[in-house]
């Protein structure tokens, strides 16, 4: 890191310890035991810290319902220190989209809970002790929202996995207005593909069909040959208790039937770690603007100063970056894109719910939740 990366970096850290310990500060004994997690570390006593989530399942931590109104307030000002003005606002918009899916779903109960879309339902965890020295980290996340976020030493070093989605992705507003919390994450991409001459678009578009989830899933360490799986396995539980609900997980399980993708269809989309489609390298400036601004949608989430967009100023560094689709180019289609580099991977999915139901995903493969920064620690620490 540059030494403005690393003061900007520090001034960040430094925002996060401080709004930490307040919320912790906030918490009864109790609330802690559920609230406050094992200091991270490159060891199996870790291992819930890396565990993240996406469904509308058990995250881990102290839930909205769970706290006073004080504690809201000041465990959501925790959130705020790792967001961008931008990317905070999108944040709460897709908490409230919980009462918005609850209500186009008929009020239901499902998930064997009393309200199954609950946007009372996000979780707040810290791990650690937050401090100038040392190692900390926390987690917040719900259905369609992960944020996760480790720091090292004072140093904010691990702003991912960093998942986003919305459910419904469109709905209307007032006027003739629409809600579309991650529209232009969508846009972008399809104005990328459909900017492709005929050649590129043959090496980008990987299949005419997409895949009915992003294909890494949640799995915590990403792998050459990854394909999509099985929906029940993206929750915290082996199963419900409740037998009807358990059936209508596994119904929606029924992948290759839902997307009529074959085995080789599924390897065609799987996650390999040399990249597939098209590299930034052979678009003119034009698209290579559209990525740059595609790319922006992922990493400006983060807070100023700690944004990695610059990197790909460089432009042999986005000449690395490739660009790969899946389904179809027609707006309301069910599509996927992926883009992948040198410690980047980001995917994009809007397939379920006739395409009305988007994931994106921001990663770094080598260093999700900051697990290179511990190896390292432990080695310089424990030798």
């Amino acid at each position: 890191m540059v030494d403005d990366d690393m003061a900007a970096r520090r001034d960040v850290a430094a925002r996060m310890t401080e709004a930490a310990r307040a919320w912790l500060d906030t918490l009864d004994a109790k609330q802690r035991t559920i609230g406050q997690g094992a200091v991270p570390a490159d060891d199996p006593g870790d291992n819930e810290r890396r565990r993240w989530f996406y469904t509308p399942t058990d995250h881990g931590g102290l839930t909205i319902h769970q706290q006073r109104p004080a504690q809201q307030r000041a465990g959501m000002r925790l959130v705020s220190t790792g967001l961008s003005p931008a990317a905070y606002v999108t944040v709460a918009t897709i908490m409230g989209l919980e009462n918005v899916l609850d209500y186009i779903e008929g009020f239901v109960a499902r998930f064997d809970r009393e309200r199954g879309r609950d946007p009372g339902l996000y979780y707040l965890r810290v791990f650690g002790e937050p401090g100038a020295e040392g190692l900390w980290g926390w987690r917040f996340g719900g259905h369609h929202v992960s944020l996760n976020n480790l720091v090292v030493d004072g140093v904010l070093v691990a702003t991912t996995p960093c998942f986003l989605g919305a459910d419904p992705a469109t709905s209307p507003l007032l006027g003739g207005a629409v809600n579309r919390p991650l529209g232009r994450v969508e846009d972008l991409g399809r104005d990328l593909v459909l900017s492709l001459r005929p050649e590129l678009a043959a090496r980008a578009i990987l299949l005419p069909k997409a895949p009915s989830d992003f294909v890494t899933a949640n799995r915590t360490y990403v792998s050459d040959g990854d394909r999509v799986i099985p929906l029940v396995d993206i929750w915290r539980d082996e199963r419900f208790p409740d037998p009807v609900e358990q059936a209508k997980l596994q119904t929606s399980d029924a992948i290759d039937e839902v997307t009529g993708l074959s085995g080789a269809d599924q390897e065609a989309v799987a996650y390999s770690i040399e990249p597939r489609g098209v590299p930034a390298g052979e678009l003119d400036a034009e698209q290579r603007e559209i990525l740059r601004a595609l790319l922006a949608t992922y990493l400006d989430r983060t807070p100023a100063g700690v944004c990695l967009l610059h990197r790909y100023d460089d432009e042999s560094a986005l000449n690395a970056v490739h660009f790969a689709w899946a389904g179809q180019t027609v707006p309301g289609g069910p599509h996927y894109y992926r883009l992948q580099g040198p410690r980047l991977l980001i995917e994009w999915d809007n397939t379920q719910s006739n395409a009305n139901h988007a994931h994106s995903v921001w990663r770094d493969p080598t260093s999700d939740f900051g697990l290179d920064v511990l190896a390292r620690h432990r080695a310089a620490h424990h030798l």
